[in-house]
C-alpha cells in the first residue's frame, strides 16, 4: 500500500513537471522566458514549446496585435486662456516584447500619461478656434511624437484619433452668443446686398427701357418722316402728271375748237355768245359764294372783254389756219 502511495505521488508530481515544461502560445501572441531570474534572449513563438522544468519560467506573455488604448478626458489650457476638456484613443501595438517588459515598467499606463501630457503640450500652443479647425493636423503631430517617445519601449503607435475637444460652459454660452450675432450681421449684410442688387436691377432696367423707347421714337420719327416725304413726292408727282394732262387736254380741245371754227364760220358767234355767257354765270357764282362780301363789275367793260375773247379766239383761229 505504501509503494502504491508513494507511486502515485511521483506520477502527479512527475505530470505535473511534464505539464509545466509544455507551454502553448496562440497565434499573434508572443511570450518571454527567464531561466533562473535571467533573460537569455528566449522568446516563445506562437504553437507548442518546452520549458525546462524549474529553470525556466514564462514573465511576460502579451498580444503583437494592433490594441486601442482609450485616453481618459483630460484638462487643457489654450494659448488664449481658455479651459477645455479633450479626449483621445491611440491605435498601438508591440514591435519588440523585450523592450516592452523591461525598458518600463506599466506599458499601459505610461503610454497614457505620455498621451496625456502631448496633448497639453499641443493644446497649449493653440488658440481656441484652431483647436476645432486644426484637429487633423493636431492628429498627426500626435502621431509623430508619441511614435518617437515610445520607440525605445518597443511601441509602434500607428494612429491618434481626438475625440472631443469640449470648452468650458461659459465659454460655450458665449460660443452660442458670438455665434447668433454672427448669424444676424450675416443675414443683415445678405438682405443689404439684396436690397442694393434690386435698386440696381431696378436702375438698370429702368435705364434701358428709357433708352429703347427714344430708340423706338426715333425710328417712328424716321420712319413717318420719310412716310411722309413719299407722300409729298407722290402728291407733287400726281398734281404734275394731272396738270400736264389738263394742259394737253387744253391744247386738244383749243385745236378742236379752233378747227371747227375754220371749217364753220358760224360756229364763232355761237362760241362768243357761250364765252359771255359762260362770264356773266361765273360772275353770279362769284356774287352768290358764301366767302365772298362785294364784287363789282364796270357795265362798260364787258364789250371791251367780250371783244378780246373774240381777239382771243380769232388767234385761235388763225394758229389752227
Amino acid at each position: 500500500m505504501g509503494g502504491l502511495v508513494s507511486f502515485l505521488i511521483i506520477l502527479f508530481f512527475g505530470g505535473s513537471i511534464a505539464a509545466s515544461s509544455v507551454k502553448i502560445i496562440n497565434q499573434s501572441d508572443e511570450a518571454l522566458v527567464e531561466t533562473l531570474g535571467k533573460y537569455n534572449g528566449k522568446k516563445l513563438t506562437p504553437g507548442l514549446n518546452f520549458l525546462i522544468p524549474f529553470l525556466d519560467k514564462v514573465v511576460y506573455r502579451q498580444t503583437i496585435r494592433e490594441r486601442v488604448l482609450d485616453v481618459p478626458p483630460q484638462q487643457c489650457i489654450t494659448r488664449d486662456n481658455v479651459s477645455i476638456s479633450v479626449d483621445a484613443v491611440v491605435y498601438w501595438r508591440i514591435v519588440d516584447m523585450e523592450k516592452a517588459y523591461y525598458k518600463v515598467e506599466n506599458l499601459q499606463a505610461a503610454m497614457v500619461n505620455l498621451v496625456l501630457t502631448q496633448i497639453r503640450a499641443e493644446m497649449g500652443q493653440l488658440e481656441l478656434d484652431q483647436t476645432f479647425t486644426a484637429r487633423s493636423e493636431i492628429n498627426e503631430i500626435l502621431l509623430r511624437e508619441l511614435d518617437i517617445s515610445t520607440d525605445p519601449w518597443g511601441v509602434k503607435v500607428t494612429r491618434v484619433e481626438l475625440r472631443d475637444i469640449v470648452p468650458s460652459k461659459a465659454v460655450q454660452d458665449s460660443m452660442e452668443l458670438q455665434m447668433a450675432a454672427e448669424r444676424k450681421k450675416r443675414a443683415a449684410v445678405l438682405t443689404s446686398e439684396g436690397e442694393r442688387e434690386s435698386a440696381v436691377n431696378s436702375a438698370r432696367g429702368k435705364a434701358e427701357s428709357a433708352v429703347l423707347d427714344a430708340e423706338a421714337r426715333q425710328k417712328a420719327a424716321i420712319l413717318d418722316a420719310e412716310a411722309q416725304q413719299k407722300a409729298i413726292v407722290m402728291k407733287a408727282q400726281a398734281f404734275r402728271q394731272e396738270q400736264i394732262l389738263q394742259a394737253q387736254a387744253t391744247a386738244e380741245a383749243m385745236q378742236i375748237i379752233a378747227k371747227t371754227m375754220t371749217e364753220d364760220p358760224g360756229t364763232r358767234e355761237a362760241l362768243q355768245f357761250l364765252i359771255a355767257q359762260h362770264y356773266m354765270e361765273m360772275g353770279l357764282k362769284i356774287g352768290s359764294s358764301d366767302s365772298s362780301k362785294v364784287m363789282f363789275m364796270d357795265p362798260r367793260s364787258i364789250p371791251a372783254t367780250l371783244e378780246g375773247m373774240r381777239s382771243i379766239v380769232g388767234d385761235s383761229e388763225s394758229l389752227a389756219g
